[in-house]
């Protein structure tokens, strides 16, 4: 049954993992973005998922819904506004494009893989503010990301007060201003419509939005970062209802949460299970560390062992440490932050391009996944790492060229301990994918089975370069190296 009041903005048909909409004007009630305003029920067959709609402001009442499954949908909407009520209707969920693989999930303790099961592997930056910026910032920043190899973009929902990036952001999430103070009850849709844009952006180039929740890096210039229990959760609530539907973003509850000395951890583990609660698709969800980076694995962070926690994004110096992160937590590793390639008074953002790329290879022949971020000064303090624009960096085209290695691994591929001599990752007896690091030697000799045949190349992570091993390995072979340090060796059983 439709209502007088509903408007034209829905499909007939909606590919698998896309977004249904259904919106509605009614009469702005005296609280509109309260959490509880309207539902829905959508259902297919035995399948039945329910769904909040929010307030979107001038009078519109959105509510989305991401099928799972083909097939033709029905649903019907609850609500204590009679307009908003027992609206019901059905619409045909068709099979996926080519280049649509679903939200990205856990597969196992150590990978992610597509909701269609296509292997996922995060090669991720950050850049945490910059939706915040002018336009023609962020029309820089897409281009930029257009041509990187990143398929994952960690950024804050609210606006951020620190060094190289102080100015007031273009718009503020809540009705208000900085002069006056913010309405935390009510929300500024305007806002809220430019991320979601940003956010499809982002899809059409095969980018995860790692939205950051919170994060303390306000030092009470707007008052984001201490706002009331009850605000938090109202703010959870609501962005999930808006966003929960788009299938390229992710939850990280918070960056450097453990500086926001305002909350307990009972209280971080709370919102936690608000944000779990809350989405109906069961989105990717972290936490990121800000102390102890320097500190050994040992050390504990947030208990990423907890089942509302699905991966580790942890912060460190030392991407050697996958290995006990994930004996300690058998989820993915993602090191979002293992310090920055530029050139900053900071220690966390002076690495050179070389370290950076030294550091994904690292953490990539172990089984996990290192992340990236550049801070270069700028006459302009447009650091990437800050505000988006443009990467100056030498790592990112050495980042694209680890990328092609680990997307070529082959399925079931695992961290391996019986190359000595060199970090490893692949197949026993069928692949192997191995790194030298820092260290530089002349020749390497690979035990190989006997039984069959292999072939070899030398890979230059630098210069990045491929030069095949000339004939044909097995059993005990030597191979000569060119004895300087960045070096990876691929050995691959021939058929």
């Amino acid at each position: 049954m439709l209502h007088s009041g509903q408007l034209d903005t829905s499909s007939a048909i909606v590919e698998q993992w896309d977004r249904f909409e259904l919106a509605i004007s009614a009469p702005e009630q005296s609280d509109p973005y309260s959490d509880d305003i309207w539902s829905a029920t959508f259902k297919k067959g035995s399948q039945s998922m329910k769904v909040k709609g929010f307030y979107d402001g001038d009078g519109i009442y959105r509510l989305r819904f991401m099928p799972n499954d083909t097939g033709i949908w029905s649903y019907v909407t609850n609500s204590r506004m009679p307009e908003l009520h027992d609206v019901s209707g059905t619409f045909e969920c068709t099979a996926p494009a080519a280049n649509n693989h679903g939200y990205v999930k856990v597969k196992d303790e150590r990978h992610f893989c597509y909701a269609d099961g296509t292997a996922y592997h995060p090669f991720g930056t950050t850049c945490y503010a910059w939706i915040h910026q002018p336009e023609e910032v962020r029309r820089r920043t897409m281009d930029s990301l257009g041509r990187s190899p990143f398929n994952k973009l960690r950024m804050t929902v609210f606006p951020k007060n620190y060094s190289f990036n102080a100015t007031d952001p273009v718009e503020f999430p809540y009705k208000g201003s900085p002069e006056e103070g913010f309405d935390l009850k009510r929300f500024n849709p305007s806002f809220f419509r430019r991320l979601e844009g940003h956010i499809d952006e982002l899809l059409k180039l095969g980018i995860e939005a790692d939205l950051i929740l919170f994060h303390p890096y306000d030092e009470g210039r707007w008052g984001f970062d201490r706002m009331p229990a009850e605000a938090d959760q109202r703010y959870l609530r609501y962005i999930i209802a808006r966003l929960a539907s788009f299938r390229n973003v992710w939850w990280s509850l918070a960056n450097e949460y453990d500086f926001m000395n305002e909350k307990t951890m009972g209280q971080w583990d709370a919102l936690f299970q608000i944000v779990q609660a809350e989405d109906p698709y069961g989105h990717l969800r972290s936490i990121h560390n800000g102390t102890r980076m320097y500190e050994p694995a040992s050390v504990v962070f947030y208990d990423h062992s907890r089942d509302w926690v699905t991966h580790c994004s942890i912060q460190h110096w030392d991407v050697t440490l996958v290995r006990e992160w994930q004996r300690a937590y058998s989820k993915p590793i993602v090191i979002d932050e293992c310090l920055y390639e530029g050139n900053v008074p900071f220690r966390w953002g002076n690495i050179t391009g070389e370290e950076m790329t030294h550091r994904f290879w690292e953490a990539a022949v172990r089984g996990g996944y290192a992340g990236h971020g550049e801070t270069y000064l700028h006459p302009d303090g447009e650091i990437w790492w800050a505000k988006g624009g443009e990467l100056q960096g030498s790592s990112p085209k050495r980042i694209s060229f680890l990328r092609l290695f680990i997307e070529q691994l082959p399925e079931g591929s695992e961290p391996l301990f019986t190359m000595r001599q060199m970090e490893t990752i692949g197949i026993e007896g069928k692949y192997y994918l191995g790194y030298f690091g820092i260290h530089r030697p002349a020749y390497f000799v690979a035990e190989l089975d006997e039984k069959n045949s292999y072939q070899a190349e030398i890979i230059d992570t630098w210069e990045m370069t491929i030069t095949p091993v000339e004939g044909v390995l097995s059993g005990i072979s030597t191979i000569e190296l060119p004895a300087k340090p960045g070096i990876a060796l691929r050995i691959k059983k021939l058929h």
